[in-house]
């Protein structure tokens, strides 16, 4: 989905402003178009056509965002220090720090050619083979993004990451995203179930011997990837980094089985996040999953409830946030005012969860 029209697009992007900004940057060009996209919920996207050339730029939402939160520049170094890895990442072109441009950072990368499996699963995959083969595919490329000698690329602890202590901070800097995001919207309604959730996650958080330390993607899952053209499913470029860091992998395979959908299980918190097709035939259980990358990375992922949890957390966090901005005017993202019964049914979720009735 994309759109020009509206008043929201005039404040994330000036067309002429940014038209010269490329002809400095690129060459001359007559063939030039600029459309939001709208399907994704975090940092702003925009396609950009520039001759023969399609373009794919990121930059923050507009008004007021949390600390340390949309840091597209960030998302721009780790994209290109993977460039020549087995990491699938898209080809970057340029990146940008001068916020007159569009009124904030932003960078550009080359647009890719696939399907984002989003809403559903394209027809030359729906065999239970190929479903298998898609969940081998999400472990396989975790893998490559865990395997990365961070050192060799140019990230290296210090500069974009601390590993030791990561778990312990990711549990700190959700909660201070969820209090940012409550000086707003509990004048709207109140999340008390969260308060107990972020209690049990500083009492159980993992210590630092208790996962190995790589790079993570920070948001990895089945709609931040896209398959390329083949009529085999394979994995042709993986998008949104800015939470990439250096820590602990655990967080990233959680984080994708939060969204691994079985037909075990309950209606969804957020039923607009929802891939109902994972329910067909042939997707891996999240247990195969887990079986899958443990035999391809050595590692023993023993404490699957904590990493289900702060999945939870975490989207939950992420929704306080988007439904403040919401509350302030500075989106026009639909899911964003269903956040008001979202995120309290994530807190439902979550407690479900350290209390034992949903299991992996």
């Amino acid at each position: 989905m994309t759109g020009t029209d509206s008043d929201y697009f005039g404040r994330i992007v000036n067309k002429d402003s940014l038209r010269a900004y490329l002809t400095a940057e690129l060459g001359s060009v007559e063939d030039y178009d600029v459309r939001h996209h709208q399907e994704g919920h975090s940092n702003e996207t925009l396609f950009v056509t520039w001759g023969d050339t399609e373009l794919v730029i990121r930059r923050p939402p507009p008004g007021d965002i949390a600390e340390n939160a949309h840091d597209v520049l960030r998302e721009y170094k780790v994209i290109h220090a993977l460039q020549d890895t087995d990491v699938r990442v898209p080809r970057t072109v340029l990146a940008c720090e001068d916020e007159t441009i569009i009124g904030d950072e932003f960078y550009a990368m080359e647009r890719q050619d696939g399907d984002v499996l989003r809403d559903t699963e394209p027809e030359r995959f729906a065999t239970p083979e190929k479903r298998e083969r898609i969940g081998h595919e999400m472990v396989d490329r975790l893998v490559e993004i865990h395997d990365v000698d961070y050192d060799a690329v140019g990230l290296s602890k210090g500069d974009f990451g601390y590993p030791a202590g990561f778990t312990h901070r990711q549990v700190k800097r959700w909660s201070k995203q969820l209090k940012w995001a409550f000086k707003v919207t509990e004048d709207e309604r109140e999340v008390e179930e969260l308060y107990e959730v972020m209690e049990w996650l500083e009492d159980n958080v993992p210590s630092d011997d208790q996962y190995p330390h790589t790079l993570v993607h920070g948001d990895y899952k089945l709609d931040n990837v896209m398959f390329g053209p083949t009529e085999d499913p394979k994995i042709a470029a993986i998008f949104d980094w800015e939470l990439s860091t250096l820590g602990d992998p655990f967080t990233d395979l959680g984080w994708m089985l939060f969204y691994w959908r079985e037909p075990k299980d309950p209606e969804p918190a957020i039923p607009s996040l929802d891939q109902p097709f994972m329910t067909n035939d042939g997707y891996p259980t999240r247990q195969e999953l887990i079986d899958r990358y443990e035999r391809k990375t050595g590692f023993e992922y023993d404490n699957p409830t904590f990493y289900w949890v702060l999945a939870t957390y975490k989207l939950a966090g992420l929704g306080e946030m988007f439904f403040r901005r919401h509350l302030e005017g500075n989106a026009d993202d639909p899911m964003y005012p269903k956040m008001r019964d979202g995120v309290p049914a994530l807190a439902d979720q979550a407690l479900a969860i350290i209390d034992g009735d949903m299991t992996i």
